[in-house]
């Protein structure tokens, strides 16, 4: 086990501005930018170039993309091995599990490289570099352009761009992303890997623990992490899976800290998060709450409660829809606390505010009123109107994500349109069987068709009830003319005569395919019916789209203008970010208070004994009973599992490294607080936390109770 004592001695770094010192999900390509003081005070030792350096090793290289912004992981060794959230490899942990080896439920340690899991379809992506494009991409764009023309125009531009752009190898690939509503462009350069491996999963009591009802919940005692290690070709580059692959060699791996921590520390976290909407209208945030929320939680509660149903008759069942489910109910959950949040705190208030103090702004010369005047007026007209917007998400969240069999049909549209030439495309319907098959097996291994129909019939019927007539697809009509109103029984038939249905039925159709036995399929008919729904609920809404595109860009450029560009950090968007704070506890209610952090005493007061989610394993009982905590334990004795700060994160930073102020690991960021779920929208200073695993307890798991002494092994720790 390598062991360093590692501290760094340079001048404090970053961040920070007019806003608080806690909110905003910096680019660390621009931390000389701003001021360095408020995290000189905080504790921080590093400088912009230890965070963000192209030349040099730099924490960004050690920070990874999983699956295009998924998730975030971050690496912890010399040999490409990398932690994430348990929940980020959840996907990953419930592909390799079967009842004969059920790692979801027992765990799974490699006990070697060479016993490692493949992971078809997973990658990482780092970040090399970022450059400001800004000026090239807006080269051509004029003031008076049409929306149309501009996006034309700055489309063309990125095309020149990317073309003229040199990389240094051929493993690099480029994205060029809109920042601040379409003002500013950043080139980022990203090196993917392919070849990525199932390391070891905590089992369910340990990586799961709490489940549903402690999701966005403080206190908690979830061991939230996996692990995985990346793969290159003998040479060091990315390369698909083979036998013959090493592992990376990687520019940096964090030093993990068995120091600890303590109340008001500084705690730093870079990550991928996903989305945010700080700068909507108050319009926009009403839109969010009464449509965006309002349809998930319509339509996952009854797709949850079909899915339970199911999950409670087996562990077959349970292994099938675990991860559909935590899928689903995560941002159910999510959406209902975010509601919750933004009426508690005001924020339509508050947000009316600033759009007050931007129209006095805007009003003070005549300048300004051609340039901005338009920009609120277009966002509340284009609010205004939201039945076709409500449409379009009713289609997609009860039709493409509710249940299976439409999104899996609609995927043979391609296959129908070369067998209605199958003589001259005879290679081409030889190659998209092949494919076809493939995804079968994968979609019938975790699939139940009696627990889709239910769904279907659930969702169509809560569809029908709560979108207008002219967005209906065709099928609904059928539903209450020829089945009475009985979606029960149209979705029986529906399952009853589909291929989609039935393992025998797919895979004797892909033997001998027939376009007109695929053109009739009732389920094939059904997607396509809500796919033409969708392009219409589309179409209709594109007029607002582009009234909001604009409207909202104007909008953010006037608040750049008004308070500085310094003041404002983009909203997330899949990009790398830091976001800085301090750890420390908080006042969620009166007369209550949480503290900054849990320990495995009360992870076993949690214990309900066959409950699914506060089961506890006799092993964590007879270890916790004996203080078997070593080298893990706080200077109190205790083991510590996880802790809160009040780092700015969001959806993408699942996994992301929490870091002190040295460049050293403590935790892992897994997830957010109910109190503040409105965070996406609204950063609330005083009860926003990021909810983090202590290192020390993935260590112990990994360690103690597992005895894959082997993997710290690899880790330089930090004492």
């Amino acid at each position: 086990m390598k062991i360093r004592f590692f501290w760094l001695l340079v001048p404090a770094f970053i961040l920070a501005l007019s806003a608080q010192a806690d909110e905003g999900m910096w680019l660390p390509s621009l931390l000389n930018k701003v001021n360095i003081e408020k995290i000189r005070e905080m504790g921080a030792k590093l400088t912009a170039e230890d965070i963000y350096d192209i030349n040099n090793s730099s924490l960004k290289d050690a920070v990874i993309s999983l699956n295009g912004g998924s998730c975030t992981g971050e690496l912890v060794s010399d040999q490409g091995l990398f932690l994430t959230n348990h929940h980020c490899g959840y996907g990953q942990i419930q592909q390799h599990s079967t009842e004969e080896n059920n790692y979801l439920r027992d765990g799974f340690w490699a006990p070697s490289k060479a016993d490692e899991l493949p992971n078809p379809g997973m990658y990482v992506s780092f970040l090399i570099r970022v450059e400001d494009v800004t000026d090239k991409v807006l080269s051509t764009v004029t003031d008076d352009m049409e929306e149309a023309s501009r996006t034309d125009s700055i489309n063309k531009a990125i095309s020149e761009v990317r073309e003229a752009t040199e990389v240094d190898s051929t493993y690099h690939h480029i994205s060029i992303k809109s920042f601040h509503g379409g003002n500013q462009y950043l080139l980022l350069v990203y090196e993917t890997y392919r070849d990525v491996r199932l390391v070891g999963a905590p089992p369910h009591f340990i990586g799961k623990f709490g489940g549903d009802t402690d999701n966005w919940m403080w206190p908690r005692h979830t061991g939230d992490f996996s692990m995985f290690r990346i793969y290159t070709a003998p040479d060091g580059s990315p390369a698909e899976f083979s036998e013959e692959n090493i592992p990376l060699k990687p520019r940096h791996h964090f030093p993990v800290s068995l120091k600890g921590y303590n109340q008001g520390d500084f705690a730093m976290i870079m990550g991928y998060p996903g989305s945010t909407d700080r700068y909507l209208t108050a319009d926009g945030v009403e839109y969010t709450m009464n449509v965006i929320n309002q349809t998930r939680i319509n339509l996952r509660k009854a797709k949850l409660d079909v899915i339970r149903e199911y999950m409670a008759t087996s562990d077959k069942a349970t292994i099938q829809y675990a991860s559909k489910h935590a899928r689903s109910s995560n941002y159910y959950k999510y959406s209902i606390g975010q509601n919750r949040g933004l009426e508690r705190l005001k924020v339509v208030d508050k947000k009316q505010q600033i759009e007050k103090d931007f129209t006095n702004w805007v009003n003070q010369n005549e300048k300004r009123k051609a340039i901005y005047g338009e920009a609120l007026s277009l966002i509340t007209e284009a609010y205004s109107n939201t039945t076709d917007n409500k449409a379009y998400n009713y289609l997609t969240e009860a039709f493409l994500s509710g249940p299976e069999i439409f999104l899996t049909a609609y995927r043979y549209q391609t296959l129908n349109n070369l067998l209605k030439n199958a003589k001259n495309n005879s290679k081409e319907i030889e190659r998209t069987l092949a494919s076809l098959k493939e995804n079968a097996e994968k979609y019938f291994k975790d699939y139940d068709a009696n627990t889709d129909q239910k769904i279907v019939a659930e969702l169509s019927k809560i569809f029908a009830n709560d979108i207008e007539a002219t967005y209906h697809p065709a099928f609904i009509n059928t539903i209450e003319k020829k089945y009475k109103g009985d979606y029960q029984k149209w979705a029986e038939k529906l399952f009853k005569k589909s291929i989609f249905s039935s393992r025998e039925n797919l895979y004797a159709f892909l033997d001998n395919p027939k376009q007109k036995k695929l053109a009739n399929d009732p389920a094939f008919k059904a997607a396509n019916q809500i796919m033409i729904a969708r392009t219409k609920a589309s179409k209709d809404d594109q007029d607002d789209k582009t009234k909001l595109e604009r409207g909202y860009r104007l909008f953010l450029k006037g608040l750049l203008a008004m308070n500085g560009e310094e003041s404002y950090y983009p909203n997330a968007n899949s990009t790398m970010r830091l976001t800085y704070g301090s750890i420390n506890g908080y006042e969620p209610a009166d007369a209550v208070y949480y503290n900054y952090y849990t320990t495995l005493d009360g992870y076993i007061e949690k214990e309900i004994p066959g409950d699914r989610e506060f089961d506890v394993w006799p092993r964590m009982k007879e270890l916790h009973a004996n203080s078997e905590f070593g080298q893990y334990a706080d200077k109190d004795g205790t083991l510590r599992t996880c802790f809160i700060s009040n780092n700015d994160i969001t959806g993408g930073n699942s996994g992301s490294p929490v870091i002190n102020g040295n460049g050293e690991l403590i935790g892992i960021a897994f997830d957010g607080n109910w109190e503040a779920m409105s965070g996406d929208i609204a950063f609330e200073t005083e009860l926003q936390k990021c909810i983090n695993v202590d290192i020390r307890y993935v260590l112990w798991v990994i360690d103690t109770f597992a005895g894959a002494t082997h993997l710290v092994d690899e880790m330089t720790l930090v004492k």
